[in-house]
């Protein structure tokens, strides 16, 4: 009898994500200190399980005999195949928004969820700009641009739609939060409605505008995007922290 496929989510490890096999989940999580993963049945439940947080899935247990070297946080869930059991950190104590990415919700709380955040720094205006995304669940980097000559509201702009496209590519659903309203605007209208004049130093920047706002227009957007409330959740995780 052919082995069933499983799917396999990794919350916590060198690229987040949802893999099809054990040698590529193996891939994200080896040699990553306190990775998150486990094994599902179908994709439909690996879906669902990406889409939220890792504890409502990984639940702790005792270490097994033999591992008392490991830390206490690691655990083993039921129903792992033998060599793929999931670890999981405990939940962050600093406070965040919790986040429920399946309802593209926010109420006040003190963890971490299954989302992204993304915001752009930029030395003066115009500027060298750059931009990055990072995972609420672990405060982990996936992606950073730049610097670039341009503004903070363009790369507040090209952010939400690098992970736009990022989630879309992986087949993802995840909420994505910004500071921006001007930037979130700018997507809802499929249009950078900035300002900057084009020159030979901000080529390359409208360039990158012109392939966003074609993505825009030829993507339904299915994943939420959120404004970050800063006067009551703090400066977002994607924060550069220069201000």
């Amino acid at each position: 009898m052919a082995k069933k496929k499983k799917f396999y989510v990794v919350w916590n490890g060198l690229t987040p994500g949802i893999y099809h096999s054990w040698d590529d989940c193996q891939a994200q999580i080896k040699g990553v200190k306190g990775a998150v993963y486990k094994s599902f049945d179908s994709k439909e439940e690996a879906e669902r399980a990406y889409a939220s947080p890792a504890y409502e899935y990984v639940a702790p247990s005792n270490s097994p005999k033999g591992e008392g070297s490991k830390p206490p946080q690691q655990v083993a869930p039921s129903n792992s195949p033998k060599g793929e059991n999931s670890n999981s950190a405990k939940p962050a104590s600093s406070p965040q928004p919790k986040v429920d990415a399946r309802r593209g919700q926010s109420q006040g709380g003190m963890r971490g969820g299954p989302a992204l955040a993304v915001d752009a720094a930029c030395s003066g205006n115009p500027g060298p700009m750059e931009y990055r995304g990072v995972y609420l669940g672990d405060g982990k980097e996936i992606f950073h641009f730049g610097p670039v000559h341009g503004t903070n509201n363009i790369g507040e702009f090209l952010a939400i739609v690098h992970a736009l496209a990022m989630l879309h590519k992986q087949g993802l659903t995840m909420t994505i939060y910004s500071d921006s309203r001007t930037a979130i605007s700018w997507v809802r209208k499929k249009c950078c409605n900035t300002q900057l004049e084009r020159t030979a130093e901000t080529e390359q920047l409208f360039q990158l505008i012109e392939r966003a706002e074609a993505w825009l227009k030829a993507h339904r957007v299915t994943n939420p995007i959120v404004k970050w409330e800063t006067k009551q959740w703090g400066e977002i995780p994607a924060d550069f922290g220069r201000k």
